[in-house]
């Protein structure tokens, strides 16, 4: 049996440390990588966000196409929607509110004769008409007669008359008349020919025994008692 030849002391020495530091090397080559690759993967995550974040910025997200809506579907709260808004108009209700009431108004009473001192369905007289339009609709009560009537609220120019003033006239005979305006030159009466009717301020007739306007209450306020009457 030949001996085995054992290599001497030095050389296997610096054979070790080599094959040792090689492995380290390769060792700390790998985890630089590691490293490398995971802070890649982190400054990947890192800026998702912020792209999002600046795509939010530049497009609002209402300005969006949401998925499975059609195109130009326009998603924003519409006024009917919006209570907000809602909550602003019983605040500051438009004035057409007071001639859609009073229109109602001549439609339950239309046809009614006119009877002096009359105050129901059957026959009614002219301020009695006005009286019982201004109680029904806007919670508001009125004198009896024209004569008191006519002190009521606060005077108005013709060229300045809003639904729901009263508009006052002297025909011949001893009775002055009185009608509720609708707007757009028309008003609200018992005629003492036609009973419950509407007619023109510049109907030749009236234009002639036209005599004044009372406004007894602002429109806004005549509107929000509509509102108010409707409530109740």
């Amino acid at each position: 049996m030949t001996p085995r030849r054992l290599a001497p002391a030095g050389a296997a020495g610096a054979r070790l440390r080599f094959e040792v530091t090689a492995g380290m090397d390769v060792t700390s080559s790998c985890r630089a990588l590691g490293v490398v690759l995971s802070l890649a993967l982190l400054a990947g995550c890192a800026s998702a966000p912020r792209d999002i974040a600046s795509r939010d910025a530049e497009e609002p997200y209402f300005a969006r196409q949401l998925p499975g809506l059609p195109g130009g579907w326009d998603p924003m709260m519409s006024p009917v929607d919006n209570p907000i808004l809602q909550a602003r108009s019983l605040d500051n209700p438009p004035p057409a509110l007071v001639q859609q009431a009073l229109l109602a108004q001549h439609e339950r009473w239309a046809g009614t004769p006119y009877r002096l001192g009359g105050s129901s369905f059957q026959g009614v007289d002219c301020s009695a008409l006005v009286q019982s339009v201004f109680e029904e609709t806007f919670r508001l009560s009125l004198p009896r007669t024209t004569g008191e009537q006519v002190n009521q609220g606060q005077p108005v120019a013709r060229d300045a008359l809003a639904p729901g003033d009263l508009v006052f006239f002297r025909p011949p005979g001893p009775y002055d008349h009185v009608g509720i305006y609708l707007g757009e030159g028309r008003f609200l009466h018992a005629s003492t020919s036609r009973g419950v009717m509407i007619s023109r301020l510049d109907n030749q007739y009236w234009q002639r025994h036209y005599w004044q306007a009372r406004r007894t209450l602002e429109p806004t306020t005549l509107a929000q008692r509509v509102l108010t009457a409707g409530e109740g």
